[in-house]
């Protein structure tokens, strides 16, 4: 049985980020990356249901965190949360996998249809997730791949840093739960075992 009733979802070769440069942790490197990943015929759609005990590619996500000071958006992940093995950890980031969808409304003026794409991805996972007051921009700062576990093995992270001038972020999607801002200190220190993994690498970055 289907779980993601035929989701599809953008993935590339584990072998095409061999041959950039395997890292596990994060990378500053992003436009060399992404530039690559986003070329056509380096990426497609695959089903859900496949990829996720698929080594051989890796899942491009969208990683968001909305940071206000010294302080980011954290919740819990609740139990309608679309990744089951994530259930019950705490997180920073918001976003999802880029799917068919993204690709039909993507606006391609000036930019590669594919990184199109994967922008309308990141404007689509924010809205369908939280409630964002002011404008914002998420601004890509690092790749992120841990493959410490089952589930950083079949995924690749981008993480956006939407740097904000207030605290107006609240959630949206049932999936989030026990929301809120939380020093980044306090994350990095003595709350960063509650973090699920992609978390506890990205916080650390942001407390450098």
């Amino acid at each position: 049985m289907d779980k993601y009733k035929g989701e599809k979802v953008l993935v590339f070769p584990k072998s095409l980020f061999d041959e950039l440069g395997y890292f596990n942790g994060t990378c500053n490197d992003t436009d060399r990356y992404i530039s690559e990943i986003m070329k056509a015929g380096n990426n497609h759609f695959h089903l859900r249901i496949d990829a996720e005990s698929d080594p051989s590619i890796k899942q491009i996500i969208p990683y968001v965190v909305f940071k206000c000071g010294d302080e980011v958006f954290s919740y819990v992940r609740g139990k309608k949360a679309g990744e089951t093995r994530l259930v019950g950890n705490r997180s920073i980031g918001i976003g999802g996998h880029v799917n068919p969808i993204d690709r039909q409304t993507a606006d391609a003026d000036n930019i590669s249809e594919d990184m199109a794409t994967y922008i309308e991805a990141v404007k689509r996972e924010i809205e369908e997730e939280v409630i964002v007051e002011g404008e914002f921009e998420p601004k890509i700062v690092a790749l992120l791949n841990d493959d410490s576990n089952e589930v950083g093995t079949v995924h690749f992270g981008v993480i956006h840093v939407c740097e904000l001038t207030d605290k107006g972020v609240r959630k949206k999607e049932q999936q989030i739960t026990e929301s809120g801002f939380v020093k980044i200190a306090d994350l990095a220190g003595p709350r960063r075992d509650e973090l699920e993994s992609w978390s506890q690498i990205a916080i650390d970055l942001l407390s450098q």
